[in-house]
């Protein structure tokens, strides 16, 4: 009988382990992303520091949740904050942001033309606006085809 001589360590490779659309389920609660702190906008809006209620409604957005409830939170105190905005204060805002913060912006404009509200959407197409001229296309395109929503 012969002996084999090739290598049989191919054998032993998982291949389903390099596969990149492989589901691998993490559950970390302890860390699980609870969304803007509600408090500290409503403040800030309230002594009118709109730009610091923006940055810190943006701070936290619950991408890796998968509690439907502080998604809903978040969107909320987002399009609070961004319908409180006065038009020529817009501009300034999305220029604050570097390009993880206007897609994230973006992905809660999109969020909000989804389940519009009384005047939102003409704020929001504002927002929009000024979004993609400081992000291009590029922006938009990252936002359509990210797996992780908010």
């Amino acid at each position: 009988m012969a002996k084999n001589t090739l290598p049989s360590r191919f054998r032993k490779v998982d291949v389903d382990e390099f596969d990149e659309n492989k589901f691998v389920e993490e559950h970390d609660e302890a860390t699980e992303q609870q969304g803007p702190d509600t408090g500290e906008v409503d403040n800030l809006i309230r002594q009118g520091d709109m730009m610091s209620a923006f940055h810190v409604a943006l701070r936290n957005p619950p991408v890796n949740s998968k509690n439907p409830a502080i998604k809903e939170k978040a969107q909320a105190v987002v399009l609070r904050v961004l319908t409180s905005f006065k038009s020529s204060d817009i501009e300034p805002a999305v220029k604050s942001l570097d390009s993880n913060g206007i897609d994230l912006l973006m992905k809660y404009v999109y969020k909000g033309f989804e389940k519009p509200s009384e005047n939102s959407s003409a704020v929001l197409l504002q927002w929009h606006e000024k979004a993609f001229a400081v992000g291009g296309l590029g922006s938009i395109v990252r936002v359509m085809t990210s797996r992780k929503t908010i």
